[in-house]
C-alpha cells in the first residue's frame, strides 16, 4: 500500500493534535526525572566522576544503537502501541533508577533507559509528522516546545518535592504516577500508523533526506555545545564568576522554548525557507555576538539569538520530511534522528578537544561558521523542493 493511500485511513481532530504534542511533553519530564538523581547516586554508590561518566555514556550507546531500528517497531506494531509502551516503561524506569543497590544494575537500567529514550524520540516525531501533515495545521514548533517544558517542570517538581522532605524514590513515584496518568488518557487518541510497509532494517538516508540530517546534526551541534560548553566559555574567555557561568545557558533555553511555542505562528508568517535560512544566520550573528562583546549582560543578547534563531530549524526539518518522497516517512524521520543525534552524543566531546588544542573560542567560532554553512545547505535544499 502506498503512503498517500495509507494515511488516508486516519482521522485527525483536536484531540489527536493534543496528544501528538503530550508525548513530546512525557519524554522531556522523564528525563528530567532522571537528571537530578545524578549526584544522589553519585554520592549513594561513592563513586568517581570516571565511573559516572561511563555510566551515563551507556545511556547515549543504547539511544544511538536503538535509533535507527526504531522505525521498525512503529512499522510492526504501529505508533499508537509503541508510544503507549515506551512512556509507560519510562515511568517505570525512574522508579527503578531511583533505588538500584550498585553500579552495575545502574549501567544495565541506564543502557535501557537510553533505548526507551531512542525509541520513543524516533516514533514520537513519525507520528507527529503524520499528526501535522493530517491536520494540515503547523504543530511540530510547539511539539517540541513541550519538550522542553517537560523538562522544566520535572526538574522544577523534583526540586519543589525535595524541599518538601520527599525521598528520591518518592519523588520517583510522584513522577510515575503522572506519567502513567498521562499516557493512559492520552494513548487512546495516538494515531495506529505502521508505515507503507517497504521500511528497510536500518534507515539509511537517501538523496535530499541525507540533506535534512545534516541540517539536524548541525543545530543539535550547536544546541549540545551551549549545554556543554557556554559555562565554560563565559568563565574562560570572559571571565564571569562559576556562579553566573551557568547563566548563558539558561538564557538561551529560555530563548529557545520561547521561539519554538510562538514558532508554528512564526513559520506560518515568514514561510518555511526564511525561517530555516534566517534562522541558521541569526544563530550564527548569536555566536559571534558573544565571541565579540565582553559585557555580561549584552552578550546575553548573543545566547537570545541563538537560541531564537536556532528554534525552529529542527521542527521545520521534520516536517518538511513529510513532504519529501525519496523514502518512506517512517525510514525518513528515523534517518535524520539517528544523524541528529550523532550531534547530541560525539558533538560535545569532539568540541571538547577542540577546545584543549586551539581554545573554547575557537569553538564558538566554528559552531558559528556551521550555522552559515547550514544556512547555504538549506538554501540549496528549498531550491531542490521547490
Amino acid at each position: 500500500m502506498s503512503e498517500e493511500r495509507h494515511l488516508k485511513d486516519f482521522k485527525v481532530g483536536i484531540k489527536e493534535q493534543y496528544a501528538a504534542r503530550i508525548i513530546f511533553f512525557v519524554a522531556g519530564f522523564g528525563i528530567a526525572t532522571w537528571a537530578p538523581m545524578i549526584p544522589l547516586v553519585k554520592d549513594r554508590l561513592n563513586i568517581g566522576a570516571d565511573v559516572l561518566g561511563l555510566l551515563i555514556l551507556c545511556m547515549g550507546v543504547s539511544s544511538f544503537l536503538m535509533m535507527p531500528i526504531a522505525g521498525l517497531f512503529a512499522q510492526k506494531f504501529g505508533c499508537k502501541k509503541v508510544l503507549r509502551v515506551m512512556g509507560l516503561l519510562m515511568g517505570v524506569e525512574i522508579v527503578c533508577l531511583s533505588m538500584l543497590p550498585n553500579v552495575w544494575l545502574y549501567g544495565v537500567f541506564l543502557f535501557i533507559l537510553g533505548a526507551i529514550g531512542g525509541t520513543l524520540n524516533v516514533n514520537m516525531n513519525i507520528h507527529a509528522v503524520i499528526v501535522e501533515k493530517l491536520s494540515k495545521k503547523r504543530m511540530m514548533s510547539s511539539m517540541h516546545a513541550l519538550w522542553s517544558v517537560g523538562c522544566f517542570l520535572g526538574a522544577g517538581l523534583f526540586s519543589l518535592l525535595a524541599k518538601l522532605g520527599l525521598s528520591a524514590t518518592q519523588i520517583a513515584i510522584v513522577h510515575c504516577i503522572i506519567i502513567f496518568a498521562v499516557v493512559i488518557y492520552f494513548s487512546q487518541f495516538f494515531l495506529p500508523y505502521k508505515g507503507s510497509g517497504n521500511e528497510k532494517a536500518i534507515a539509511i538516508p537517501k538523496g535530499i533526506v541525507g540533506l535534512f540530517g545534516i541540517l539536524a546534526v548541525i543545530s543539535f551541534l550547536g544546541e549540545g555545545g551551549m549545554m556543554d560548553w557556554s559555562g565554560i566559555f563565559l568563565n574562560e574567555a570572559k571571565g564571569v564568576d562559576l556562579s553566573l557561568a551557568g547563566v548563558g545557558y539558561a538564557v538561551f533555553s529560555v530563548a529557545m522554548l520561547v521561539g519554538r511555542l510562538i514558532g508554528d505562528k512564526v513559520v506560518q508568517f515568514l514561510g518555511e525557507q526564511k525561517v530555516v535560512i534566517f534562522g541558521g544566520l541569526v544563530a550564527s550573528f548569536g555566536y559571534i555576538l558573544a565571541i565579540a562583546i565582553d559585557n555580561f549582560f549584552i552578550l546575553q543578547i548573543g545566547f537570545i539569538l541563538l537560541g531564537l534563531g536556532a528554534a525552529n530549524i529542527v521542527p521545520v526539518v521534520y516536517t518538511l520530511l513529510g513532504k519529501q518522497s525519496v523514502m518512506p516517512i517512517n525510514s525518513a524521520v528515523t534517518a535524520v534522528t539517528s544523524i541528529g543525534y550523532l550531534g547530541v552524543m560525539f558533538g560535545p566531546a569532539l568540541l571538547g578537544f577542540i577546545a584543549h588544542g586551539i581554545g573554547i573560542t575557537a569553538v564558538f567560532c566554528i559552531l558559528a561558521g556551521l550555522f552559515i554553512i547550514q544556512s547555504f545547505i538549506a538554501r540549496y535544499v528549498f531550491k531542490v523542493l521547490n
